[in-house]
């Protein structure tokens, strides 16, 4: 049994496999997102992770006389969190490449996988990788495949973060094809009818990472794994699992790997890239505010106006959109009503960032409605004119000149929370930065480039909703 560790963040200092024994605890990181079979909640014990690599942690920790413990981390930055002393050793399906090994140390490998291309069943025309020149294909941002995509002339590369999205995508016929490991595919993909495998385009092994100046820690795990391997221990892991293939017969150490010259400095065509980003981000802000700004307003009208049917259902609306967060609204719109509605990333980025802030709009709007006195109201109603009149001609002007400090507000925290719709593949502008920090090797960098061009759009719009604020918000006297 294992227990996710929650320990603080602290860097290693002096020998990590002294360390290591003298608190009894070999601490690895991993993320549970990951799912089957690598680790994750054990159905019958939400309170215990299982999984092959659960397994073989403890097998690891054991012949080296501790125990083991999982520490939660995302996928995407394992190896940073390892820099920064986070835990002792990554294992989570770390593929061994020639980018990370100039990052970490890698341990021998404990698993050989392929790189399975899976195709709807009725796309013939794709057999390989020549074949997805113009098409789009779904992978996980920083693995293999998404290197092995990269070099790949003509591929629109569509990056996901978990592994059941892609093969979810690919069914609805939003994305071409999916790369990832065999281990993924089997389990997640294959599983479907309606898809196939059109390809084994290369192979890949799993290995442990520690820090560069673990040696010994490196050694130590070798000869633990070693150890786990003649014993056939690792071989009945595997087989538990399903694991067991023909691949791991000849499983051994793999040679030398050449490490291309490390990049350091973005490139002129990652700067392109990121300003591409920034236009993905402002055209998906803008687009989503026109759309917060037309249902709150119909929400606000409905809410003051509406008979009782209508109120409740407007007042509804506002406290489901207001009382969950964005993140979960735009899980569900992409992907769980993927079987009715099968809408494609830009237009449920927009139309899920709208819905959400049409909640607030609507409160802000209301406020500026209440802030008209009802005697103009009155008195118009009282020289004939109608309601609607009223509305158009006497409140609404008002209401909306209160308002407007608000949504310019409204819109500074819409153009940050566009960060979030990378989670259903848009590549926008803090996703662009993860994917160049990986990249160059080194979060300052892109991470400050970032936080710039934020800066240079909210910084005006903040400028000007307090000069609005000032102008056009009555002062009480």
């Amino acid at each position: 049994m294992m227990v996710v560790g929650c320990e603080g963040a602290h860097h290693s200092s002096g020998d990590t496999l002294d360390a290591v024994r003298a608190r009894g605890v070999l601490r690895w990181g991993g993320d549970v997102q990951g799912g089957e079979p690598y680790v994750f909640q054990d159905p019958a014990d939400s309170t215990r992770l299982i999984g092959f690599e659960v397994e073989l942690a403890d097998a690891l920790a054991r012949h080296l006389g501790v125990r083991a413990e999982f520490v939660q981390n995302d996928w995407h930055t394992l190896i940073p969190s390892l820099e920064r002393g986070d835990f002792d050793v990554i294992m989570n399906g770390l593929e061994v490449t020639p980018a990370r090994a100039d990052r970490v140390r890698f341990t021998n490998p404990y698993y050989a996988f392929g790189e399975l291309l899976v195709v709807r069943r009725d796309a013939d025309a794709i057999d390989g990788l020549t074949a997805l020149r113009g098409r789009r294909v779904g992978t996980l941002a920083n693995s293999l495949a998404h290197e092995i995509l990269r070099g790949t002339a003509g591929v629109e590369v569509v990056l996901y973060e978990g592994v059941e999205e892609p093969y979810t995508d690919l069914e609805q016929a939003r994305i071409d094809a999916v790369l990832l490991d065999s281990i993924i595919a089997q389990r997640y993909g294959l599983t479907r009818p309606t898809l196939r495998t059109a390809a084994n385009v290369g192979d890949g092994l799993y290995a442990l990472a520690v820090r560069p100046g673990d040696a010994r820690l490196q050694a130590a795990l070798n000869e633990s794994l070693a150890t786990v391997v003649a014993t056939g221990e690792l071989r009945e892991i595997l087989q538990r699992w399903n694991l067991w293939d023909d691949r791991q017969v000849s499983l051994s150490v793999p040679a030398p790997l050449s490490n291309p010259e490390r990049r350091t400095r973005m490139s002129s065509e990652q700067l392109v890239l990121f300003l591409r980003a920034t236009a993905v981000t402002v055209v998906i802000s803008a687009l989503s505010m026109i759309v917060a700004m037309t249902g709150g307003l119909l929400l606000s009208l409905a809410r003051r106006y509406g008979n009782r049917p209508v109120r409740a259902a407007a007042s509804l609306y506002v406290e489901v959109f207001r009382g969950t967060p964005v993140l979960l609204q735009l899980y569900v719109l992409y992907y769980g009503l993927a079987p009715l509605v099968a809408l494609d990333a830009f237009t449920a980025a927009v139309i899920g960032l709208g819905m959400n802030y049409a909640a607030y709009e609507a409160e802000i709007y209301r406020a500026g409605l209440d802030a008209v006195p009802v005697g103009q109201s009155e008195a118009a109603l009282a020289l004939g004119m109608s309601r609607r009149l009223v509305l158009r001609r006497i409140v609404l002007p008002q209401a909306l000149r209160i308002a407007l400090p608000g949504m310019t507000n409204d819109f500074i925290a819409l153009l940050k929370d566009s960060s979030l719709v990378s989670v259903i593949t848009v590549v926008e502008l803090t996703k662009q930065m993860t994917i160049t920090a990986v990249d160059v090797r080194s979060w300052l960098g892109p991470g400050l480039l970032c936080a710039a061009l934020y800066l240079v759009l909210s910084y005006p719009l903040s400028r000007i909703a307090r000069r609005l604020e000032r102008r056009l918000i009555p002062v009480p006297t």
